[in-house]
Protein backbone atom coordinates (compact mmCIF):
# COMPACT_ATOMS: atom_id res chain seq x y z
CA UNK A 1 0.00 0.00 0.00
CA UNK A 2 1.32 3.45 -0.89
CA UNK A 3 1.86 6.07 1.80
CA UNK A 4 0.99 9.74 1.37
CA UNK A 5 1.94 12.72 3.54
CA UNK A 6 -0.90 15.22 3.70
CA UNK A 7 -0.87 18.66 5.29
CA UNK A 8 -3.60 20.88 6.60
CA UNK A 9 -1.64 24.12 6.19
CA UNK A 10 -2.98 27.27 7.79
CA UNK A 11 -1.70 30.74 6.95
CA UNK A 12 -0.89 33.19 9.73
CA UNK A 13 -4.51 34.38 9.69
CA UNK A 14 -5.68 30.84 10.49
CA UNK A 15 -7.12 30.16 7.00
CA UNK A 16 -6.74 26.73 5.41
CA UNK A 17 -4.58 26.74 2.28
CA UNK A 18 -5.93 24.71 -0.62
CA UNK A 19 -5.16 24.64 -4.31
CA UNK A 20 -7.11 23.89 -7.45
CA UNK A 21 -5.62 20.94 -9.33
CA UNK A 22 -4.82 21.39 -13.00
CA UNK A 23 -7.68 20.78 -15.42
CA UNK A 24 -5.97 18.01 -17.39
CA UNK A 25 -7.92 14.86 -18.24
CA UNK A 26 -4.84 12.66 -17.79
CA UNK A 27 -4.36 13.45 -14.07
CA UNK A 28 -6.41 12.12 -11.14
CA UNK A 29 -9.15 14.46 -9.90
CA UNK A 30 -8.66 17.25 -12.44
CA UNK A 31 -10.12 20.62 -11.50
CA UNK A 32 -10.73 19.58 -7.87
CA UNK A 33 -9.41 21.30 -4.77
CA UNK A 34 -6.53 19.64 -2.95
CA UNK A 35 -4.37 19.83 0.14
CA UNK A 36 -0.59 19.98 0.04
CA UNK A 37 1.56 16.87 0.28
CA UNK A 38 2.39 13.79 -1.72
CA UNK A 39 3.99 10.36 -1.89
CA UNK A 40 6.45 9.34 0.78
CA UNK A 41 9.72 8.28 -0.82
CA UNK A 42 11.85 5.35 0.34
CA UNK A 43 13.72 6.25 3.52
CA UNK A 44 11.54 9.27 4.31
CA UNK A 45 9.36 9.73 7.33
CA UNK A 46 5.91 11.21 6.75
CA UNK A 47 7.11 14.49 8.31
CA UNK A 48 10.11 14.64 5.97
CA UNK A 49 7.91 13.92 2.97
CA UNK A 50 5.48 16.68 3.94
CA UNK A 51 8.33 19.17 4.35
CA UNK A 52 9.79 18.18 0.95
CA UNK A 53 6.42 18.36 -0.82
CA UNK A 54 5.55 21.79 0.63
CA UNK A 55 8.95 23.10 -0.45
CA UNK A 56 8.36 21.70 -3.96
CA UNK A 57 4.78 22.97 -4.18
CA UNK A 58 5.00 26.36 -2.42
CA UNK A 59 8.73 27.06 -2.25
CA UNK A 60 8.69 27.46 1.54
CA UNK A 61 9.79 25.46 4.55
CA UNK A 62 7.43 24.04 7.14
CA UNK A 63 8.06 24.43 10.85
CA UNK A 64 6.66 21.96 13.31
CA UNK A 65 3.95 19.78 11.80
CA UNK A 66 1.54 18.30 14.34
CA UNK A 67 0.30 14.79 13.69
CA UNK A 68 -3.47 14.67 13.27
CA UNK A 69 -4.48 11.19 12.12
CA UNK A 70 -3.81 8.34 9.68
CA UNK A 71 -6.44 7.36 7.10
CA UNK A 72 -6.40 3.99 5.38
CA UNK A 73 -8.03 4.68 2.02
CA UNK A 74 -9.23 1.58 0.18
CA UNK A 75 -11.72 3.27 -2.17
CA UNK A 76 -12.46 6.74 -3.48
CA UNK A 77 -8.87 7.36 -4.55
CA UNK A 78 -6.76 6.32 -7.53
CA UNK A 79 -5.12 3.48 -5.56
CA UNK A 80 -5.28 2.14 -2.00
CA UNK A 81 -3.11 4.24 0.31
CA UNK A 82 -2.47 5.44 3.82
CA UNK A 83 -2.69 9.19 4.26
CA UNK A 84 -0.57 10.46 7.15
CA UNK A 85 -2.22 13.78 7.99
CA UNK A 86 -0.49 16.65 9.78
CA UNK A 87 -1.41 20.24 10.43
CA UNK A 88 0.66 23.35 10.90
CA UNK A 89 0.40 27.10 10.91
CA UNK A 90 2.73 28.99 8.58
CA UNK A 91 4.41 32.33 9.17
CA UNK A 92 3.04 33.71 5.89
CA UNK A 93 -0.23 35.16 4.70
CA UNK A 94 -1.73 33.44 1.68
CA UNK A 95 -1.10 36.61 -0.34
CA UNK A 96 2.65 36.07 0.15
CA UNK A 97 2.55 32.55 -1.30
CA UNK A 98 2.31 31.18 -4.83
CA UNK A 99 2.20 27.76 -6.46
CA UNK A 100 5.60 26.74 -7.81
CA UNK A 101 4.71 24.25 -10.55
CA UNK A 102 1.34 22.54 -10.51
CA UNK A 103 -2.14 23.83 -9.87
CA UNK A 104 -4.35 26.59 -11.20
CA UNK A 105 -4.98 28.61 -8.08
CA UNK A 106 -4.00 28.91 -4.43
CA UNK A 107 -6.73 29.91 -2.01
CA UNK A 108 -7.03 30.48 1.76
CA UNK A 109 -10.44 29.57 3.17
CA UNK A 110 -12.17 29.70 6.49
CA UNK A 111 -13.02 26.18 7.61
CA UNK A 112 -16.70 27.12 7.60
CA UNK A 113 -16.44 27.60 3.80
CA UNK A 114 -15.26 24.04 3.08
CA UNK A 115 -18.68 22.93 1.81
CA UNK A 116 -18.37 25.28 -1.15
CA UNK A 117 -15.48 23.32 -2.67
CA UNK A 118 -15.22 20.02 -4.52
CA UNK A 119 -12.20 18.30 -2.99
CA UNK A 120 -10.21 15.44 -4.48
CA UNK A 121 -10.72 11.91 -3.10
CA UNK A 122 -11.32 11.74 0.70
CA UNK A 123 -9.99 15.19 1.56
CA UNK A 124 -13.38 16.62 2.50
CA UNK A 125 -13.72 13.87 5.12
CA UNK A 126 -10.27 14.69 6.50
CA UNK A 127 -11.13 18.39 6.78
CA UNK A 128 -14.51 17.60 8.37
CA UNK A 129 -12.79 15.30 10.88
CA UNK A 130 -10.27 18.02 11.72
CA UNK A 131 -13.09 20.48 12.41
CA UNK A 132 -14.94 17.88 14.51
CA UNK A 133 -11.77 17.18 16.52
CA UNK A 134 -12.04 20.58 18.17
CA UNK A 135 -8.46 21.59 17.42
CA UNK A 136 -8.50 25.36 17.23
CA UNK A 137 -5.66 27.68 16.33
CA UNK A 138 -5.31 30.82 18.40
CA UNK A 139 -5.20 33.47 15.66
CA UNK A 140 -4.02 36.27 17.96
CA UNK A 141 -0.79 34.43 18.83
CA UNK A 142 2.29 34.42 16.58
CA UNK A 143 2.42 31.26 14.43
CA UNK A 144 5.89 30.31 15.65
CA UNK A 145 4.53 29.73 19.16
CA UNK A 146 2.48 26.79 17.84
CA UNK A 147 -0.35 27.63 20.23
CA UNK A 148 -3.57 25.67 19.87
CA UNK A 149 -6.19 24.08 22.02
CA UNK A 150 -9.06 21.65 21.78
CA UNK A 151 -12.55 23.04 22.26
Amino acid sequence: MKHIACGLLFDKQGKLLIYLRDNKPDIPFPNCWDLFGGHIEDGETPEQALAREVTEELGIGVGIAHFFRDYEVREGDVFPNVKHVFWTRLNQDASELHLVENGQELRAIDLTERGQYQFANVLRTIIDDFVASGICLCPSMPPDLEVYFRL
